[in-house]
């Protein structure tokens, strides 16, 4: 059978066993279903689910592809990521579950007020439709080229296609259950994501007629398993990794969302707990991988480097177990990601913005399923635009891109959580604008100095944001926060 065919089916078939769970999932489609799961998820459930949500293809394809370059220095910031992960446990969920929050953001509104509450929420919608785009952009690159492409050898078929199918078939499983759905069909994403690691670890070494633990040594001898370049770098990439972490996840509506799904405070600080071990387990497993794929691509392919490595290895392969579970691998890492981004975006919008629960209950679920609609519409518009500018270093411009874009947020809860000062909510918009274009400038300036700021941009972001609100803030009581 023909390869592309077969992905298709496979395709479909896994898209149809979504849909099922969707289908069960969704059936109540209230709105306490829809954002919060009825607050009934087990939390072990959604631990698991959650490592595919945070992997992603990026880890997929660019981290196992980034090793011949980088080694295993990704691990420094997975170590930061875990402090963070710790941090957003003992710190932010008590406060997110005291509030009883549905939309984080509503942090902002109780401690600020409403610019403020929505300046939040409009950088949460920004950053999540950048970060979803890019994540969705680069495995739709490889089902493009991998699957619909060579279904139509005579004409040249448009990405937009790719990206059009992939967006409607998340559509589709999500729009009733919400993030009910969502964390049962993530556990199943996951299955397999970790299903295709195991596959390729234990399989690739004996394509260079070496065993695991040969290739392994291998890979050290050539110092391609090293973690640690220098102390500073290390501690950059730690601080970076654990305020990225902070960001990405805990003032997120899309990954807090989730554990906001737990029953009480208790269950979801397991859940991270829990998560933030095998998180870090499986990353370090996705770099084994890369360290293989590299002995493979300096053997038969010197010519491939970052997010081409995976898919040129696979093409080289040739063989039908590999095509399959490769395929199988990209699509869970695309639905496991877009999947939650597109119910928080709905979620946040219609908490946030719109101000659901005021409307009539019979106009509720229509304009829920609008918003959905519109985010799936603007989702498609982002990952084209991509495709047109030609991103092939994803992992890396989605880190710069979210240091621009979550810099406000950073510095907005700071201030509130560690400050008992009340700022001026009418400036905070104008503050939120003005801290990313301060620290863009001075990035560029240090950059013609050679001064390269890298993730840490984040920080000077953050920083930025908090110093203006100090500048513009007054004595105020806030002993409830």
């Amino acid at each position: 059978m023909n390869k592309s065919l077969t992905g298709l089916i496979i395709l479909f078939a896994y898209f149809g066993i979504l849909c099922l769970i969707g289908h069960f999932t969704g059936r109540k489609n209230s709105n306490d279903d829809f954002f919060r799961a009825g607050r009934r998820s087990p939390w072990f459930v959604v631990a698991f689910g959650m490592v595919g949500v945070s992997l992603s293809g990026v880890t997929f394809l660019s981290v196992s592809g980034s090793v011949a370059k980088d080694h295993f220095s990704y691990m420094e910031l997975v170590l930061g990521n875990m402090a963070g992960y710790w941090v957003m446990a003992l710190v932010l969920l008590p406060l997110y579950y005291r509030l009883n929050l549905t939309s984080i953001y509503g942090y902002l509104n109780k401690r600020f007020g409403p610019a403020s509450y929505r300046t939040g929420a409009f950088c949460f919608l920004l950053s999540r439709t950048v970060g979803a785009s890019l994540r969705l952009f680069l495995v739709a690159v490889v089902l493009h080229n991998m699957v619909f492409k060579p279904l139509f050898p005579s004409f040249e078929l448009p990405f937009a296609v790719t990206a059009f199918v992939s967006i409607l078939l998340i559509w589709i499983y999500t729009c009733k259950g919400g993030i009910k759905t969502v964390v049962w069909t993530d556990t199943l994403q996951t299955l397999f994501l970790l299903f295709a690691l195991a596959y390729f670890t234990i399989t690739l070494p004996g394509t260079l007629d070496s065993s695991f633990s040969e290739c392994l040594n291998t890979a050290r001898q050539n110092g391609l398993t090293q973690i640690f370049s220098n102390d500073s770098m290390f501690l950059k990439s730690f601080i970076s990794g654990m305020f990225l972490t902070l960001v990405m996840n805990g003032l997120d509506q899309d990954m807090m969302q989730k554990n906001l799904t737990c029953k009480d405070l208790r269950s979801a600080r397991k859940n991270i707990f829990s998560f933030s071990i095998l998180f870090a387990l499986t990353s370090f497993a996705f770099l084994i991988l890369g360290a293989f794929l590299t002995l493979y691509v300096q053997k038969y392919l010197p010519q491939l480097e970052g997010d081409k490595v995976f898919p040129g290895v696979i093409e080289h392969l040739a063989t039908p177990g590999a095509f399959i579970v490769f395929i199988l691998g990209v699509v869970a890492a695309a639905y496991s990601s877009a999947d939650s981004a597109l119910a928080s975006l709905t979620t946040s919008y219609c908490v946030d913005f719109a101000n659901i629960e005021s409307k009539a209950p019979d106009q509720q679920v229509n304009y829920r399923r609008k918003v959905h609609i519109a985010f799936s519409i603007l989702l498609f518009l982002v990952v084209c635009g991509f495709y047109q500018l030609g991103n092939n270093d994803v992992v890396w411009t989605l880190f710069k891109a979210m240091g621009y874009t979550y810099g406000p947020l950073l510095g907005l809860f700071a201030f509130g959580i560690l400050l008992k000062r009340q700022v001026n909510d009418k400036m905070v918009p104008w503050i939120a604008i003005a801290a990313p274009l301060f620290s863009y400038v001075l990035n560029e300036f240090l950059a013609s100095k050679n001064i390269h700021i890298g993730l840490a941009i984040l920080l000077v972001n953050g920083l930025t944001c908090f110093g203006l609100c100090l500048v513009f803030s007054k004595k105020g009581s806030a002993a409830d926060f």
